[in-house]
């Protein structure tokens, strides 16, 4: 699993011309599933996110988390984190989980990601969305389950 997290003043989702979700300061996830994922890696991943200190502090130092400052969160699902690009210049999406298999643990991250006792908003799932941020410092931080480093 891979989330691309951005600290954000403000995002928001569009579906077809419509503002289906929309946040102001918190965190944008854009969320990777392979077939490996595991409800394991959901809770990692949210316990991290949740956790991780990217917002500054009075003194403008990175020091408090997602919970400290009361932020909210928007979820996009995004297949594309998964892309192999060494071989020609179109990219394989051949490690992204199929549908069947990457819809079960998206809502499960999403669970898990309320269940940290902020305010979470989604994207739709296989939608055509348009997504819109204020990246905030910029801060864009990218976490690979798979490598927990």
């Amino acid at each position: 699993m891979i989330a691309v997290i951005q600290r954000v003043s403000e995002a928001s989702v569009t579906i077809d011309n419509q503002t289906k979700s929309s946040i102001n300061k918190g965190l944008l996830l854009l969320l990777g599933i392979e077939e490996a994922d595991s409800q394991e890696d959901i809770q990692w991943l949210t316990r991290k996110i949740a956790n991780m200190r990217i917002f500054s502090d009075e003194e403008g130092k990175m020091n408090l988390s997602l919970l400290d400052v009361s932020g909210e969160v928007l979820v996009v699902s995004q297949f594309t984190l998964h892309a192999q690009t060494r071989k020609g210049n179109r990219p394989s999406y051949i490690k992204a989980a199929k549908p069947e298999v990457a819809i079960p643990l998206y809502e499960a991250f999403v669970a898990d990601m309320k269940s940290h006792g902020r305010p979470v908003y989604t994207g739709e799932f296989g939608a055509d969305m348009k997504v819109a941020l204020v990246n905030d410092g910029p801060v864009t931080i990218i976490v690979d389950t798979k490598n927990k480093q």
